[in-house]
């Protein structure tokens, strides 16, 4: 083993044992008392009754999918889809287990300080980040170890670390859509009746769906997005080193080398988020938002600092091979990742701030009425989309004049060796919205309350600037995805004699290609599809919830007099069938899509124009899905925080018809922020995983050949 892959490994280790360390810490804080404890106890049942009836119905697809590859590939392949599929599977569960214990402990040290308030929620925030790129680094590096033990070489180190790629892009889908319903069907349907028919504040335990809500913020925000940042990091490494084994087949030596940079740049960017999260401290003007960025300021400059080691160690910093780019190309490719990084987040946190006009906009628009409101949201929405695009193409643009599609690669890379960092600020989210729920049904103190609520509002300002990160560079890792699509088919149809299924296959990318006009044609509509399918999905699930508290309402008039408890177990059971139900067929399109429609063009047209169709597909995808995922996230960022600064007092304040209008408009961009347009991102990579995948099957399948 080299000292870069065992340097590689043992960053990851270094991230696990991080997260222990940050589980004890966490654990020995107070739980409060004996009512707080009851609360989050009921909290972590729904939470683990959900996930494992989840990952039961996953389990099954993935059993399916694992047996398949088996037969069309080897056990090296099947073997890495498993590894992938269950450590983004654990990324996820771990998460929500952290989290729903320090959402009581974060709610107990908020009565002591703002300051132990936060140190509580980030920590286990950190406790998830650092597990998601521990894990994701050690998948990747680990199993491409064991495959150099084994001997293997050349292209056949490729499709196991694609069949990994594809394990953590299935379950992630799964994980981030059905947690996704689950949350935003609790929150709609609770706020609807709650808040707006009946009149009682956020998180009151009269409402049927309290507990629902409190576990979907952990299922969904937490668990679903642990699984989507381990599926990107892990998925954009993985098209890196493909990209590499490809652009330097010739040379063995220094494709070894370019296969490892992504890996040790990844190590190396552990250990400065790490450094990173003791720095996240409440100073003098008690900024929640400053100790937040102060923390990811520090990660980003020492990354940037350590990427002129690593890639001097790596690769040197001279001319490689005959590529016309240098180490020092690389290292500015990589600076301009983190650039982008920064620039995104701080693109949508103007977006989604309270303090800032885009979110104050929708909150004087609810002013004149609910219609006016989501107008304005929706107008948010898509204004956001233009910064973001300008970002993106000037990172594409000055990284590709440097080092070409490598140079791509590594920027997003290194945006995603940020990913323990930006997790542990989106992971902090749902701990500090349970806390606040916690702090109302427990009866604490206003003070306390007012705490939370301070944590809280930042926490949906993290969970949107980190989602706005999660789509940025999942556009940027596609485009590499893409770039090992078209490079993979180049290199079979330049070997058609040990591939005979692509002898003759030429295949034409050019607009006035017919077929790669169906291709980005029928591309771009499928995140509207599958935008639609979810969105349904999260209306029929809020519908459930919406007739179950309604129902307990007018059954038993002791739950608004205070007399009675409301059946929360019950809510709770129905939603999670709900979500189970409802997220099957939105996971599956992504899969089925390019298989469909290379089969499709090859019976309409012949291989090279099915090939050319379905690389014009993903940028379709790429397109569309980039656009409709930033403005759904940032659009519902919007609102939520529309919501909230006209609950802090300001134009009319809670129950006034302001807040009803702006509730509306929150209703309306639940689903859009936290299941359709993060879910976006996944579909994008899942459906480039794949595309990626039916090129070796094709090649390896002799029996396929008739067509």
């Amino acid at each position: 083993m080299s000292a870069g892959l065992a340097f590689a490994i043992v960053c990851g280790l270094i991230a696990l044992v991080y997260g222990i360390w940050a589980v004890r810490s966490v654990l020995s804080e107070s739980a409060g008392n004996e009512r707080m404890q009851e609360i989050a106890a009921a909290v972590q049942e729904g939470a683990k009754a959900y996930l494992n009836r989840q990952y039961l119905t996953i389990s099954a697809v993935g059993v399916v999918i694992f047996i398949i590859l088996l037969l069309l590939f080897n056990i090296s392949v099947a073997a890495a889809f498993l590894v992938g599929s269950v450590l983004s599977g654990a990324a996820g569960y771990i998460g929500m287990n952290v989290s729903v214990r320090a959402n009581v402990r974060t709610a107990e040290g908020a009565r002591q300080s703002l300051a132990k308030g936060l140190e509580i929620a980030f920590k286990s925030g950190a406790i998830t980040g650092m597990l998601v790129a521990g894990l994701a680094l050690l998948g990747v590096a680990v199993t491409y170890a064991v495959l150099l033990k084994m001997g293997v070489q050349g292209r056949d180190l490729i499709d196991p670390l694609v069949g990994l790629g594809f394990g953590a892009s299935l379950i992630s889908i799964f994980a981030r859509l059905g947690g996704g319903i689950f949350t935003k069907g609790a929150d709609v349907g609770g706020d609807l009746v709650g808040k707006v028919e009946a009149g009682i504040p956020e998180d009151d335990p009269r409402n049927p769906a309290v507990i629902a809500d409190n576990v979907g913020d952990n299922v969904g925000d937490c668990a679903g997005m642990a699984a989507d940042l381990f599926e990107t990091y892990a998925v954009t490494v993985v098209a890196t080193m493909v990209l590499a084994s490809i652009f330097f087949a010739g040379d063995a030596v220094l494709a070894g080398k370019m296969m490892l940079y992504p890996l040790v740049i990844g190590g190396a960017c552990i250990i400065t988020s790490v450094i990173g999260t003791f720095f996240v401290k409440l100073g003098a003007s008690q900024n929640i938002m400053g100790a937040m960025y102060k923390g990811f300021i520090v990660s980003a400059v020492l990354s940037a600092v350590a990427l002129w080691p690593v890639t001097d160690w790596i690769i040197g910093m001279g001319e490689i091979g005959d590529t016309g780019f240098s180490g020092r190309h690389l290292f500015y490719c990589g600076l301009v990742g983190l650039v982008v990084t920064g620039l995104l987040i701080w693109v949508t946190e103007y977006y989604t701030s309270t303090e800032y006009r885009p979110v104050r906009s929708v909150a004087q628009a609810s002013t004149t009425g609910h219609g006016t409101n989501v107008i304005q949201g929706l107008a948010i929405g898509m204004e956001s989309t233009a910064i973001p695009a300008i970002i993106i193409m000037a990172g594409i643009l000055t990284t590709f004049s440097l080092a070409g599609l490598m140079g791509i690669a590594i920027a997003v890379t290194t945006m995603l060796a940020l990913a323990g960092m930006v997790v542990a600020l989106d992971a902090y989210g749902p701990v500090t919205d349970n806390a606040g729920g916690i702090a109302e049904m427990a009866d604490m103190d206003e003070e306390v309350r007012k705490t939370t609520d301070a944590l809280d509002a930042v926490g949906n300002t993290t969970k949107a600037v980190t989602k706005g990160y999660a789509i940025g560079s999942a556009g940027l890792g596609a485009l590499v995805l893409f770039a090992a699509y078209t490079e993979d088919l180049k290199f079979f149809a330049a070997n058609a004699e040990q591939f005979p299924y692509f002898k003759g296959v030429v295949v034409d990318f050019a607009l006035s290609n017919p077929y790669v006009v169906v291709g980005l044609i029928f591309g771009g509509l499928l995140p509207f599809l599958f935008g639609a399918m979810s969105m349904t999905a999260v209306g029929r699930a809020a519908g459930t919830v919406v007739e179950e508290v309604r129902s307990q309402f007018k059954n038993d008039p002791g739950i608004m007099a205070g007399t009675s408890k409301p059946d929360y177990g019950r809510t709770v059971d129905l939603l999670t069938k709900a979500a189970i139900k409802e997220m099957i067929i939105p996971s599956m399109l992504p899969v089925l899509a390019p298989i469909v429609l290379y089969f499709v063009m090859v019976g309409i047209a012949g291989k090279g124009e099915a090939f050319a169709a379905v690389g014009a597909m993903l940028l379709g995808v790429i397109v569309t899905g980039l656009y409709l995922a930033i403005s759904m996230t940032v659009g519902g960022g919007a609102w939520d925080n529309a919501k909230k600064y006209v609950e802090d007092g300001n134009l009319g304040g809670k129950g006034s018809e302001t807040h009803k209008a702006a509730i509306t408009g929150d209703t309306v961009g639940d689903p859009f922020k936290d299941t359709s347009g993060p879910s976006m991102n996944i579909l994008i990579k899942l459906m480039s995983i794949v595309s990626l995948v039916i090129a070796p099957v094709l090649a390896g399948t002799t029996a396929l050949l008739a067509f």
